[in-house]
Formats: structure tokens, C-alpha cells, sequence
């Protein structure tokens, strides 16, 4: 692989969009030559986002045109969903690798898709070519690849908390739960009424119910039927996700039984060992007894996850924490396509989160 590395960013103009541009001005091999965003087109990138004008002085906003990205060694698409699926048959004939945030290319069946998106997928035969984008679980399949589909947010605080208990055969893959609570800019920078400051300042609560479109992906991700109810909170970034699973082999809560009883019931692998184990070497996850907090994530890669076995109820919870424009979307995206390209998995990637 070359030094430097040629990059366009599609929908660069989105939140995720200006995330990729940060993160990328950062990477030691990045030179990005590409920015469209087709309502900003012709503006500076330094006008719509004033952070990143120190990094991008002469940066335009262009029309998104897959012809604009040829000889491109890596694209990331940051469109909105239905979006990409026009572009990128197209960008395949003419960049080295694309790496797609939307949903266009994750699920694996088109008639789950059609199902849970309502529309028919116009390039089916695309699915199954597509890496999909968590490198701790699914890794193997990105070296080299010239297509990868990015996981959603809260699937990937979700996947990274319960596959490796499904794996490891620790728990049950049915009835899993994951309530997962989000910040504002996880709906995107276009204003909505639901978004708007005064709906959201002060409030908690709950959507999607039953239906999120997240759930076919969460559950193809962690290998386990899976109940999803998605929350917004009044922040600006995060994932806390607490899941919860009946460990294998432990039998249902007796009333009114002793601790000791309950523990000897719910006997089973610690799940809080079975993820550091699973996680050892990762360098984007931290397994501890803390119980993660979005705060701790904040502009940084890294996962944070616990998990605890309740003998009293039977139940196994896990929790994660991530930034949802980070490990969530944008950095996932660039640590998708270090390994596709050869170079280091946390290169141009922050491990460390800012705080205060």
C-alpha cells in the first residue's frame, strides 16, 4: 500500500460526514480530495462546520457524482439511507474500496430488508458482497474488501455487548433485550420537531416501539432474537445500551429462595470474564467492572462494557457505552478501512475520550 491514501467523503455535510473529516485530518496516510454534500454545494466545508477550517482552508463542497471519486483509493458514503444504493454500483467501478454508513448494504436478505424498510432493494446482488462493519466480531472479513457495509449505532453498542456471551454459548440466543438510549445528533442534522431543542431539553423517552428498523441488523449481528426499544436523551452524543439474557442452563427464579440458592441455580460462565476474554488485545474496548458511561466515550473509538450475573433473577446484564459518531459510525468506518487497506486498525483513531 502507497503512503498516502487519496479519500472522498460523500454527504459531508451531515454530522457523520463532518466526523470522517475530523478523524480523517488526523490520519497519518489520509489526504482527502473529495467533499459533496448536494444542498452545501459550492460553500467551503470551514463555512458549514468553522472546526474543521483550520484542517480543510481550501476544501469546496461539490455535487455528489460518483464520476468526481474516480481513481479515489477509499470513499466513505455518509448518505442518507436509499441513498447509496445509487451510487455505489457506480463508485465500485472506479474507487479502490467504499465503505457505506447507510443501512443500503447490512442485512444480508433482501426480503428482511423490503420488510423492515418498506421498499425493495435495487441492488440485491450487492448484499452478499458487502463486509459488514464491526471489526471486533466480524474482522476477518475486511482485509481486502472493497465493499463494507458499517453497522449501525446502537447494533454496534448491542453486538459488542451480547454476541461473545452468544458465542461463547453463555446465554440464550432468544428473548435477549436491549434498551438503548441515544443523544440527538444519532437523528441526523436535518431539523425535525421531534429534535428540536425545546422537545428534547428536559424530556426522555422512548420510539420505534417494536418496529425500529435497527432490530433485523441487531439481530443478525449478535445471533439472537432480539427485543429492541431505542430512547432518546437530552445529550449530544452517546450510546448507553443495557441488554439483558438468560444464561444457559440456569432454571427460572424460585420466590422467596435464598442467595446461595439462587446463585447455585443461575450457575453458569461469569459474563463479565467471558468478554475480557473474548475482548483481550482489542485495543477499542474496554471490559471492567465500572459501569460504562457515555461521558467516559466521548470523541473516542473506544467501547466501554460490563456485565454482571443476577442470581436473584436469573437474568445476565451487559452494558455498553460508545459515541455514536465515533465508534458508532464515522471512526468504525475509518478502523473498517484501515484493515481493508493494509494499514494499522487504530491508525488516525482516538482511544482516549475528552473530558471534562
Amino acid at each position: 500500500m502507497k503512503g498516502r491514501l487519496s479519500v472522498g467523503v460523500l454527504g459531508a455535510s451531515g454530522y457523520v460526514g463532518a466526523e470522517l473529516l475530523r478523524l480523517a485530518a488526523g490520519h497519518p496516510s489520509f489526504d482527502v480530495a473529495l467533499a459533496t454534500a448536494d444542498s452545501q454545494a459550492g460553500g467551503p466545508v470551514g463555512d458549514l462546520y468553522p472546526s474543521l477550517a483550520a484542517a480543510y482552508p481550501g476544501l469546496v463542497l461539490e455535487e455528489t457524482d460518483a464520476a468526481l471519486a474516480d481513481g479515489l483509493d477509499v470513499v466513505f458514503c455518509a448518505l442518507p439511507h436509499g441513498a447509496s444504493q445509487d451510487v455505489v454500483p457506480d463508485l465500485q467501478k472506479r474507487v479502490g474500496t467504499v465503505v457505506d454508513l447507510s443501512a443500503d448494504f447490512r442485512l444480508r436478505d433482501p426480503a428482511v430488508y423490503e420488510a423492515w424498510y418498506g421498499t425493495v432493494h435495487r441492488h440485491p446482488e450487492l448484499l452478499g458482497d458487502a463486509a459488514f462493519g464491526i471489526p471486533e466480531l466480524f474482522g476477518e472479513a475486511l482485509p481486502g474488501a472493497a465493499l463494507i457495509a458499517v453497522a449501525g449505532c446502537y447494533v454496534t453498542a448491542a453486538a459488542l455487548a451480547v454476541a461473545p456471551l452468544v458465542r461463547a454459548g453463555a446465554v440464550y440466543p432468544a428473548g435477549v433485550i436491549v434498551d438503548a438510549a441515544s443523544g440527538v445528533s444519532g437523528a441526523g442534522r436535518s431539523p425535525k420537531p421531534s429534535t428540536h431543542f425545546n422537545a428534547v431539553d428536559e424530556d426522555f423517552s422512548a420510539y420505534g416501539l417494536l418496529a425500529h428498523r435497527h432490530t433485523p441488523e441487531m439481530e443478525q449481528a449478535i445471533g439472537a432474537q432480539v427485543l429492541f426499544t431505542p430512547h432518546l436523551a437530552p445529550m449530544n452524543r452517546g450510546i448507553l445500551a443495557t441488554c439483558y439474557a438468560r444464561p444457559v442452563g440456569g432454571a427460572a427464579p424460585v420466590a422467596g429462595e435464598s442467595q446461595a440458592a439462587g446463585a447455585a441455580r443461575a450457575a453458569g460462565p461469569d459474563p463479565l470474564s467471558v468478554l475480557a476474554e473474548f475482548y483481550a488485545g482489542s485495543p477499542f474496548v474496554v471490559v471492567s467492572d465500572r459501569s460504562p458511561s457515555t461521558k467516559a466515550t466521548l470523541g473516542s473509538n473506544t467501547a466501554h462494557l460490563t456485565a454482571r450475573l443476577d442470581p436473584r433473577t436469573g437474568w445476565v446484564v451487559v452494558i455498553a457505552a460508545i459515541d455514536n459518531l465515533v465508534k458508532g459510525a464515522a471512526g468504525q468506518a475509518i478502523q473498517c478501512a484501515n484493515l481493508a487497506l493494509g494499514l494499522p486498525e487504530t491508525a488516525g483513531l482516538p482511544i482516549a475520550g475528552l473530558y471534562p
